[in-house]
């Protein structure tokens, strides 16, 4: 018994003693290690995409500067959509995997200001491509979907998203 106290003792005095280890270290950030980072997700956001549509070999998809990927699945006569008009819209929002997200109910529609609402980046550029009656395909990368933190609901973070739009009308 005696041993068992010493054996402590020593181990509680041993642990007391200033620690040789250093905290974790702190990294520099700056300007350059953000464009770095953001540069290698785009990268490995593209190539993700890449993949997908090598299975979607059908959709002949149109490439914005910003990185919207669309394709017209049907194509409408009405008028094209203009920032300030309220957009009627059916949507389903997937993941690249298939997973739905979310999906408007059938025989309602969704409505939202054109630039002028918190819907996602992606929709509202690839919305002004549009008339009524079109219905696109876009492959919207996480910079203009959710980003870094997802929806914090269905949407992962980083999360490329499919998006089925169908403009249904327009309101002024």
């Amino acid at each position: 018994m005696k041993r068992i106290l010493i054996y402590i003792l020593l181990v509680v005095l041993g642990s007391c003693g200033e620690s040789t280890e250093e905290g974790p270290k702190e990294i520099e950030w700056n300007k350059e290690k953000s464009l770095e980072l953001n540069k290698d997700l785009a990268l490995e956001q593209e190539i993700e995409i890449n993949l997908f549509l090598e299975q979607h070999k059908d959709w002949e998809m149109i490439k914005t500067g910003s990185g919207l990927q669309y394709v017209y699945i049907e194509k409408g006569t009405g008028d094209f959509a203009q920032v300030g008009l309220t957009a009627e819209v059916e949507m389903v929002i997937s993941l690249l995997d298939g997973t739905e997200c979310y999906k408007t109910e059938k025989d309602e529609y969704q409505e939202f200001v054109i630039d002028k609402s918190d819907i996602e980046t992606g929709i509202q550029e690839g919305i002004k491509k549009m008339r009524i009656g079109d219905r696109v395909k876009m492959i919207i990368p996480s910079h203009l979907a959710h980003g870094l933190v997802g929806d914090l609901d269905k949407i992962p973070p980083l999360s490329t998203i499919v998006v089925d739009l169908h403009l249904i009308g327009l309101i002024k």
